[in-house]
């Protein structure tokens, strides 16, 4: 390393320390700058101290093997860098829960990622794909959305029903019970969509209704797009002795 200096548009001088590596100059660091010579030789006798102070501290790379650390590392890029942190949060949340019982790894990766990152879902495919090196079609979300609805929804309700349960001590005396509304932009209307009650004022558009049950605390019991039939589900548990 050495001392340069360095003849600014203003007429002063900066004094920098600066280093030689393959072939490649790089500034270390700038010390000042100034105009009069006892200012300069003072931040040039600065920037001796700092060459001093840098070259006495013990280099990070000494053998052979340090270097072929070096090379490896160096040869990493941002596709390298997976997150890890919603995992070690989220996922022993969704393991304490129960929902480890699951078997299909994407609906892991699709609870874990709308907790941390609650994107749309093609951008939760590039989630994945940018952070955790997972690649994902987004319509092979839209097919497993299929296959939560009709076979693993039961499964993934039931868990957390037991869950809550659990948490509650047993007991669940009281239960609270909302319903939202989604619209669509499209007029068309099939067994799902129906025209009608819109909480945004949407009523020409078709609607789905989403229900949500839960206990004290907001413990999730159950939910739907029908409604009603949320409700008759857990009176008629209450009926059997099922929950009580």
């Amino acid at each position: 390393m050495f001392v340069r200096e360095v003849k600014n548009r203003s007429g002063s001088i900066s004094i920098q320390v600066i280093s030689k590596s393959e072939g490649r100059y790089r500034v270390v660091k700038t010390i000042g700058c100034g105009t009069h010579r006892h200012e300069i030789d003072h931040l040039k006798l600065l920037a001796r101290q700092e060459i001093d102070q840098l070259e006495s501290q013990p280099s990070l790379f000494r053998s052979k093997h340090d270097e072929m650390v070096k090379e490896i590392f160096s040869s990493l890029s941002n596709s390298s860098i997976r997150t890890v942190g919603p995992e070690l949060i989220f996922g022993r949340i969704y393991d304490h829960i129960g929902f480890g019982q699951i078997k299909d790894e994407l609906f892991r990766h699709l609870v874990i990622s709308r907790l941390a990152f609650p994107l749309s879902k093609l951008k939760t495919t590039e989630y994945l794909y940018r952070y955790q090196g997972k690649i994902i079609d987004v319509d092979t979300v839209y097919r497993f959305l299929d296959k939560l609805n009709d076979s693993l929804k039961p499964e993934v309700e039931q868990i957390a029903f037991a869950h809550t349960l659990r948490t509650l001590k047993g007991e669940i005396s009281v239960v609270f019970y909302d319903m939202t509304t989604l619209y669509f932009e499209a007029s068309d209307e099939d067994d799902l969509r129906k025209t009608g009650f819109s909480k945004d004022g949407k009523h020409g558009h078709p609607q789905i209704l989403i229900g949500l049950l839960v206990g004290l605390g907001g413990y999730a019991i159950g939910y739907d797009t029908r409604t009603l039939y949320v409700v008759q589900v857990f009176l008629k548990a209450i009926h059997t002795k099922a929950i009580l």
